[in-house]
């Protein structure tokens, strides 16, 4: 079963921080990408830019239009995500938990199971 573990950020949360607490997370981003590639469970992981960077194609008029930044104005915005291989939804909430960023309040990882790739049967 695949899932992602997406990486919920708040970026006063993250400005909040003390450089050991950053320290840590950063650290324990390591350690837990050694312990999900050595289990055979990490498929790929990426981190995304921050929303600022980015643009929106949606609907004007019935015409796609680009416009900067994201959708909706929100605090919190996906900073990343791991996608994994498990046996089971508890395996892939287990993880999620040793994912430092579920360690500091304010920040959280949510899981969502694959329903469909290309590729690959429903």
């Amino acid at each position: 079963m695949k899932f992602l573990l997406i990486m919920n950020v708040n970026p006063k949360v993250l400005d909040a921080l003390t450089e050991e607490e950053q320290a840590m997370i950063g650290s324990g981003h390591g350690d837990f990408m050694n312990e999900i590639t050595a289990s055979g469970e990490m498929i790929s992981t990426q981190a995304l830019s921050d929303p600022s960077a980015s643009v929106t194609v949606k609907a004007a008029d019935g015409v796609p239009t680009a416009t900067d930044g994201p959708f909706v104005e929100a605090k919190e915005f996906i900073g990343g995500y791991y996608l994994v291989d498990v046996e089971s939804k508890e395996r892939a909430v287990e993880l999620a938990k040793k994912i430092p960023d579920a360690t500091i309040p304010g920040l959280g990882i949510e899981v969502r199971q694959i329903m469909f790739e290309a590729g690959s049967e429903m």
